[in-house]
């Protein structure tokens, strides 16, 4: 798995592809109590939550530094390729909290770059 330059373990699991709905749908009622639907395609927008659960998907603390370093950039569109070649144009979804959250594996209190982390990426699909 490939996020733009940084390479993803392939164990990263998409914990919300199916809770995805690409219709959006509006109800309201007339004056005259007629139901009033409107529903549109939705292009854009998809969330791709990225986790391992805690039993996979272990990172080091180096990529977790290079994906905080690349989150610093607003408006970074970036190129998700997942392990079945599926890309995505993607930026990072800041609208529910952090988009990159990590823990460490096992907690240290003077981690170095090899040491394990677990991950939860939140992206956006754009474009």
């Amino acid at each position: 798995m490939q996020l733009d330059t940084i390479t993803l373990p392939d164990d990263l699991l998409w914990i919300n592809e199916y809770e995805w709905n690409p219709v959006e749908q509006t109800t309201e009622r007339s004056l005259t109590g007629a139901l009033l639907v409107q529903e549109g395609q939705l292009v854009h927008g998809r969330s791709i939550v990225l986790s391992g659960n805690g039993e996979a998907g272990w990172v080091s603390r180096l990529t977790v530094k290079s994906l905080f370093a690349l989150s610093k950039a607003a408006n970074k569109t970036m190129t998700l390729t997942l392990p079945d070649n599926r890309q995505f144009s993607v930026i990072f979804d800041r609208s529910n909290g952090a988009p990159i959250e990590s823990q460490q594996l096992m907690p240290f209190a003077y981690p170095d770059d090899s040491d394990q982390y677990l991950l939860t990426l939140r992206l956006l699909t754009v474009h």
